[in-house]
C-alpha cells in the first residue's frame, strides 16, 4: 500500500527508462542524499558530529561501498570470482600517487581516473583467465593477482620514489584553489565521488552492456550462443570492475589513510571485500552500501558492547578476545547468509518492499 506504482503512468519513453522509475525510489535517494550533503554537514557545524564520525566511520564506509561496488560488478553481475580486489586498489593508489608526483600541475581528479586506468589495464591482463578456467580455479588465478601486484610494488623502488620504509605520504587532495584537508571536507569529497560512480553503475547493469554480464553469468554457453561474445564481455567486466577499485584504492590511501603503503592492500583487504558483498548482496548496487555498512560498523558495535560488559556487568575480558569475536562474528554471518539468505541484506529489504505492497491488507 505505502509502496505501490499503482497511478503513476509513463507517458514516455525517457520515463519508462530512468534509473529509479517507482516515485517512491526517487523520493528515498532524494531524501537519502539530502541527509548525506546538506543534513551531515549541519549536524558537523552544531557539533554533533565529530571528526571521529567521519574520518572512523562514514569516510571508510563510502570507499568500501565503491571497492565492494567494483568486486560486485564483475562476481555478482558477471560471475567471475576474484579475490584481488585489494591488488586493483592498490594499483589505483600508487598510479594515482606517480601521476601526482611526476606530472607537474595534474589535477586530483584525473590522477585518480588515470590511476583507475591503469588498475582497468592491470585488470584486463589479469582477468586473461576467465577465459579458459571458472569458479575456483579462477579464484586461485586472482589470488596470484594478489601477491605478485604486493610483491612487485614492494620490490620495485620507482613505485615508492625509492622510499627506504615502503610508506610515503600522499600528496594533499586540491581542487580549484581548495585544499580538502580537514575530515569533514574528505568526506563531501569522497561522498562526491561515490554519488556520481555508483549512479552511472546503477545505470551501467542496464544497458546493454550490463544485460550481456548477467547472460554470461547465467549460462557463457546459452550468451554465446544467442550472440554474446564472452571474451570481450569478461574482459569488459574485468576492466570495469578494476577502474571501480582502482579509484576506490585512490580514495583510500589520500582520503582514510593518508599515505600509499602496499601493506595498507593487503589479502585480509581483499576477503573483507568480499565479505560486503556476500552479506549485503550479491548482484546488488544497494548490497555494495548495506554490506560496507555492516562490516564498518560492526566492530564498532562489538567494541561499545566489551566496553558494556566491563563497565556495567563487570566481566573482565582479555584484551585480545575482542578481535577474535570479530572474526567469528563474521565466519558466522556469512554462513549464515549463505544458508538462509544467500542474497544478503539488498533481497531483505526487497521482501520488505514486497510486504509494504500489500498492508496493511493480508493479501
Amino acid at each position: 500500500m505505502l509502496y505501490r506504482e499503482a497511478g503513476q503512468f509513463k507517458a514516455t519513453y525517457a520515463e519508462d527508462s530512468q534509473i529509479f522509475p517507482i516515485r517512491q525510489d526517487r523520493i528515498g535517494i532524494a531524501l537519502i542524499l539530502a541527509v548525506a550533503f546538506v543534513g551531515t554537514p549541519l549536524l558537523s557545524v552544531a557539533g554533533l558530529l565529530s571528526d571521529y564520525t567521519f574520518t572512523a566511520i562514514l569516510t571508510p564506509f563510502l570507499i568500501f561501498s565503491l571497492a565492494a561496488l567494483g568486486l560486485n560488478i564483475l562476481t555478482g553481475y558477471a560471475g567471475q570470482l576474484s579475490l584481488g580486489t585489494a591488488a586493483f586498489m592498490a594499483v589505483g593508489a600508487f598510479a594515482s600517487y606517480n601521476f601526482m608526483l611526476r606530472i607537474d600541475g595534474m589535477p586530483i581528479l584525473v590522477a585518480f581516473i588515470l590511476g583507475g586506468i591503469c588498475a582497468a589495464a592491470v585488470g584486463i591482463v589479469f582477468g586473461l583467465p576467465s577465459l579458459r578456467i571458472r569458479g575456483f580455479y579462477l579464484a586461485a588465478a586472482t589470488l596470484a593477482t594478489q601477491f605478485f601486484i604486493v610483491w612487485c610494488l614492494t620490490k620495485v623502488g620507482w613505485f615508492t620514489n625509492y622510499s627506504s620504509s615502503g610508506v610515503i605520504t600522499a600528496q594533499k587532495i586540491e581542487m580549484l584553489g581548495y585544499t580538502f584537508d580537514t575530515a569533514f571536507s574528505k568526506y563531501l569529497f569522497v561522498l562526491s565521488v561515490v554519488t556520481v560512480m555508483a549512479l552511472l553503475a546503477k545505470n551501467m547493469v542496464r544497458t546493454n552492456i550490463g544485460r550481456s554480464w548477467m547472460a554470461i553469468r547465467d549460462m557463457d554457453m546459452a550468451a554465446e550462443v544467442i550472440g554474446f561474445r564472452p571474451m570481450q564481455t569478461k574482459l569488459m567486466a574485468f576492466a570495469v570492475s578494476s577502474f571501480y577499485c582502482g579509484v576506490a584504492g585512490a580514495l583510500f590511501a589520500y582520503a582514510y589513510l593518508g599515505t600509499v603503503e602496499p601493506e595498507g592492500f593487503n589479502l585480509d583487504l581483499s576477503f573483507r571485500i568480499l565479505f560486503m558483498i556476500i552479506i549485503g548482496g550479491v548482484g546488488s548496487i544497494l548490497g555494495s552500501f548495506l554490506g560496507a555498512a555492516f562490516i564498518v560498523l560492526l566492530p564498532i558495535g562489538l567494541n561499545m558492547f566489551m566496553h558494556f560488559l566491563e563497565g556495567s556487568v563487570g566481566i573482565n575480558l582479555p584484551s585480545g578476545i575482542s578481535s577474535s569475536i570479530e572474526l567469528m562474528v563474521f565466519g558466522g554471518l556469512i554462513i549464515f547468509f549463505l544458508i538462509v539468505e544467500p542474497h544478503g541484506l539488498a533481497r531483505l529489504w526487497q521482501i520488505g518492499k514486497e510486504k509494504l505492497r500489500l498492508w496493511p491488507f493480508p493479501h
